[in-house]
């Protein structure tokens, strides 16, 4: 009974294809609350959160499975940050609101020409030292609520602004230092369990500088920090970073190297080995 699920695992093949088998499964009296919405029953639900975790751990960039273990991990976490966002003039506006952040909805160029030093221009020259684009944030499939739905995509879709106000780069010692930093500030299992269970794919250096320098940062900041799930973002594209830092009760992160100003440092130091 249990082989084909086995060899879905093995396969690390849950999702896509298990959410449209699980869809299939479904009698026609249990409608979608909203459009990519599939309803599961709990051993789904149960089956998905073990698959995904599975998965995510094998390949932690497959953002599909990532995504599906933090929607079926979220329990009562969700009404909690709901409950914030409505305890919050902010968040009340971005819950009737329902702004959404990708390359469709916010105006890039502009905020490319933005004064250095407000939000908007520290966002996109983040992006580009990180090579992303927000363009890239799975759709919320599994939750049932769709006043909850929102705000895990909400969450999702601010991920990379959290990042981004924290002067984070996406490599995975930066994805942890975060996932940390979310634990602390917003309550989410999933970021618990990211936090917990993917160190181990750290080398030993990076793994003790994790622990020793950025952890301690993350829980005291992410604790002091305003709930940044209430933060309307695109409302404060003109402020100034800085002051949005301080608003926001945001301690100064330890400094972390991205990706590519490693690349640049290692190329220069070949260049001068060579030389």
């Amino acid at each position: 009974m249990f082989a084909p699920c086995r060899n879905a695992l093995r396969a690390g093949s849950i999702i896509p294809k298990t959410a449209a088998n699980i869809a299939a499964m479904h009698s026609a009296a249990t409608k979608p609350a909203y459009p990519g919405h599939i309803p599961l029953n709990w051993f789904e639900n149960a089956f998905l959160f073990v698959g995904g975790s599975i998965a995510a751990l094998t390949n932690p960039y497959r953002g599909d499975m990532v995504a599906a273990v933090g929607e079926t991990s979220a329990g009562p976490s969700l009404r909690r940050l709901r409950d914030r966002m409505l305890d919050s003039a902010e968040g009340r506006r971005i819950l009737k609101e329902r702004p959404r952040i990708n390359t469709h909805t916010v105006d890039m160029v502009k905020l490319a020409s933005m004064p250095v030093g407000t939000f908007g221009r520290w966002y996109v020259d983040w992006l580009d030292k990180c090579q992303v684009t927000p363009d890239t944030r799975e759709p919320v499939h599994y939750i049932d609520d769709p006043e909850l739905a929102y705000v895990m995509q909400r969450y999702r879709e601010c991920h990379d602004l959290y990042h981004c106000v924290n002067d984070m780069p996406t490599d995975m010692l930066g994805e942890l230092a975060v996932k940390y930093f979310e634990f602390a500030n917003l309550g989410l299992p999933m970021a618990a369990f990211s936090a917990i269970a993917a160190p181990i794919r750290l080398s030993p250096k990076r793994r003790q500088k994790l622990f020793s320098t950025y952890v301690p940062w993350a829980l005291k900041c992410g604790a002091n920090a305003q709930s940044l799930i209430t933060v309307y973002w695109e409302e404060r594209w003109e402020q100034p970073y800085e002051d949005i830092r301080k608003e926001l009760g945001l301690l100064v992160a330890p400094p972390m190297k991205y990706p590519k100003q490693r690349m640049m440092e290692a190329a220069a130091s070949a260049a001068v080995s060579q030389a």
